[in-house]
């Protein structure tokens, strides 16, 4: 995990770059983890990489499609593509899986706006680019840390201050495009102080009004020169003779292709005979022949001619690209035969060779599709339990370390066990990994929505990230559907009286830290963003009475108590 902690970290400054390099390494250390190369996704975006970005999030989706933040990283790439129909197909196919996903909804939503929204009317948006959802105009951040931010910066002696931090504009500025980041910033101040002050004032959740940069014009394409003609009159007649020969080597194989156009196999392979006679050192003609057996199945055949032609490019130095395409047809040819990993290597062989795009995109495409079938075969419910055992007893003896690593096991090899994962979930949580406990509690709960003992660990783990509105949502969860459950009980009672008595016994840096976590949550950054909140939250300072008058109606108490539990308005100071 160190590496994944480099690149958050790496990313949070805003050094994109680096946060790609170190999510790319622990992808090398682990390239069956989904999240890495989601991480690797959110960061290629940010550089805007879009499409290194798209092809993160659809390894991300392969890996495991049952994981929402991918459809997320997906949509926000088309989006920033531009490509606004493929966007809105994505997030809808994460809403098909799950429903109540709210970065997935605002992404639609953005994407949806920014594509029916013509573009002499988008001012500076510039094509609507969110973050995690790509959220576009609606992303509730793009507003609050716009331009009435920096000018209400620039009017606070202490906060204009931070306008010349590189580092600090950097973070604002991947605020605005991904929400979600905020839990990577919670350890600098800065940010909810600036945060803090906008709770007090006028906020616009205006976009920004700089119109994107003007497309670099096309390159003219370049006329093809035709091939001078050759001086043969200082010609030796053997020099003459290879010479002749070549041209007619190649006459022959444009006719070999013309019959193989018409499918006439034996009659191009013919020509193609006649062709490596006239020519024995040009390896092109036996690619030729490879390329009719491959178009009739014959894969054995294939590989045979591969191989030779192989041995004539490289002992007469034919061009790099030549070898790499007979590379490449080797290699399709393996996979056709079901030798999946052989065909990788020698797509690896062939880009060593000379790189190709192409090749690049199928070579990640056959690992993605190897790593799923290994993770498939590696499946055994029987060994699942067994490691499952082995992690319960490790757990009781609190050696959570080796529980983590037993009940990681088991999870492999039964990845669709609800009680595996809860229990995983408990053992990350003794190690302090609340992130990670709380995705495979999530997971379990996808699994199993009945599954109440999930809903008290769910609880559990969003008192410890100190997200209590969450925890109070989960704990009722649980109650609705068995309302004497003990864990569930004692768990919203106690979170109950911890929202009561607010932040009473609290230091700043705990605080600070709360209302970070409470940021981060979508439902959250919403309810900021609906205009009638942000009014009462201003009449509270300015007209009491108006406030209390609006408290008065259940929809806006409700926001507020929410803001309250989550720590983002604090009271009784």
């Amino acid at each position: 995990m160190k590496h994944k902690a480099d690149g958050n970290a790496a990313l949070q400054k805003g050094d994109f770059s680096a946060a790609v390099a170190a999510y790319t390494k622990a992808i090398d250390c682990d390239g069956a983890n989904h999240v890495f190369y989601s991480n690797r996704s959110a960061a290629h975006l940010s550089a805007k990489n879009l499409q290194n970005a798209l092809d993160d999030a659809e390894a991300t989706i392969g890996l495991n499609p049952d994981f929402a933040k991918g459809y997320g990283r997906k949509g926000a790439a088309l989006h920033a593509m531009k490509r606004y129909n493929d966007s809105a197909n994505a997030y809808e196919e994460g809403l098909a899986k799950f429903p109540s996903d709210a970065g997935l909804k605002s992404g639609l939503e953005g994407c949806i706006k920014d594509r029916d929204t013509p573009e002499w009317q988008k001012g500076g948006r510039g094509g609507g680019m969110g973050g995690m959802g790509g959220m576009g105009n609606s992303n509730p951040m793009a507003g609050l840390f716009g331009p009435e931010m920096i000018k209400k910066m620039e009017q606070n002696p202490k906060l204009k201050e931070y306008l010349n931090d590189k580092e600090f504009m950097a973070k604002i500025d991947m605020l605005k495009r991904d929400p979600n980041s905020l839990q990577m910033m919670m350890g600098d101040p800065r940010i909810m102080e600036v945060f803090q002050m906008m709770l007090g004032g006028n906020v616009s959740f205006g976009g920004n009004d700089e119109p994107p940069p003007a497309p670099a014009p096309a390159p003219k394409r370049k006329e093809p020169e035709p091939e001078p003609e050759v001086d043969t009159s200082n010609f030796t007649e053997q020099e003459l003779k290879e010479h002749n020969d070549k041209k007619a080597a190649v006459a022959l194989k444009t006719e070999g292709n013309e019959l193989y156009k018409k499918k006439d196999f034996d009659g191009a392979l013919g020509k193609y005979d006649e062709a490596i006679a006239k020519d024995p050192k040009n390896m092109t003609f036996i690619s030729n022949k490879a390329a009719v057996y491959f178009t009739q199945k014959k894969w054995d055949e294939v590989i045979s001619a591969c191989e030779e032609a192989m041995e004539v490019g490289k002992a007469n130095f034919a061009p790099f690209e030549d070898r790499a395409k007979c590379l490449t047809r080797w290699g399709k040819t393996l996979f056709k035969q079901g030798k999946v990993g052989d065909a990788i290597e020698k797509l690896k062989e062939s880009q060593l060779e000379a790189y190709q795009k192409d090749t690049e995109r199928l070579l990640k495409t056959w690992e993605l599709e190897k790593r799923k079938a290994d993770v498939l075969a590696y499946q055994d419910p029987d060994k699942a339990q067994e490691a499952k055992d082995r992690g319960n007893a490790h757990f009781r003896e609190k050696r959570f370390g080796e529980a983590v690593k037993e009940y990681e096991e088991a999870v492999k090899r039964d990845p669709n066990n609800p009680p595996i994962r809860n229990n995983l979930a408990a053992a990350l949580c003794k190690v302090m990994d609340f992130n990670g406990a709380k995705m495979h509690i999530d997971k379990a709960l996808d699994m199993d929505p009945k599954y109440v003992k999930a809903y008290a660990r769910k609880g559990d783990i969003h008192v410890l990230m100190k997200e209590n509105h969450k925890a109070l949502d989960a704990y009722r969860a649980g109650l609705a559907l068995e309302p004497d459950n003990t864990a569930c009980k004692e768990g919203a009672t106690k979170v109950t009286n911890m929202i009561n008595m607010g932040s009473q016994n609290m230091s700043e840096d705990e605080k600070r830290e709360r209302a970070a976590h409470g940021m981060a949550d979508p439902e959250v950054q919403n309810i900021l963003q609906d205009p009638v909140i942000r009014q009462v939250l201003q009449d509270f300072n300015e007209k009491p009475q108006a406030a209390q008058q609006a408290m008065r109606d259940p929809g806006v108490a409700s926001k507020i108590e929410k803001l309250i539990a989550a720590g983002v308005l604090q009271v009784g100071r």
